[in-house]
């Protein structure tokens, strides 16, 4: 029996995670598996827990939740649910993380790659002006 593909769950305020994922398709074409809950001004923390719960039982053991950004309500919610369900968590959301995170997933479980993940991210921040002029 085969291992289900690891899903990733992005976790953002505002829902900016949704447009980052539209934005991938342009560089990895169509995106299966990846879907981002918004957290809004109006939702309160326990309905945004329950949504965030929900999916969460829905993934494939060993998925992912990226949330936007460390010591935020949507980092929090997240760390929470690692303590019941088999996911990673991983703060720090942006557009290299992500393609790395969809390319890594087709290694196995995706929560098995946090630490790797996290070395994706911190290396994808650059003086790209310095690294051009150092040619």
């Amino acid at each position: 029996m085969t291992q289900a593909v690891s899903e990733i769950l992005t976790l953002t305020h505002g829902g900016w995670g949704a447009n980052l994922i539209d934005c991938l398709k342009m560089v990895a074409g169509e995106i299966h598996g990846v879907s981002d809950i918004a957290l809004m001004p109006v939702d309160t923390m326990g309905e945004f827990y329950e949504t965030v719960k929900a999916k969460v039982a829905s993934m494939p053991a060993g998925s992912l939740i990226i949330a936007d950004f460390t010591g935020g309500s949507t980092s929090n919610v997240a760390a929470r649910l690692s303590a019941d369900f088999d996911i990673g968590v991983i703060t720090g959301l942006n557009a290299t993380l992500m393609l790395a995170a969809l390319d890594m997933r087709e290694e196995g479980r995706l929560a098995d790659q946090v630490d790797d993940l996290v070395d994706v991210g911190r290396n994808s921040f650059k003086n790209i002006v310095k690294s051009l002029q150092q040619r």
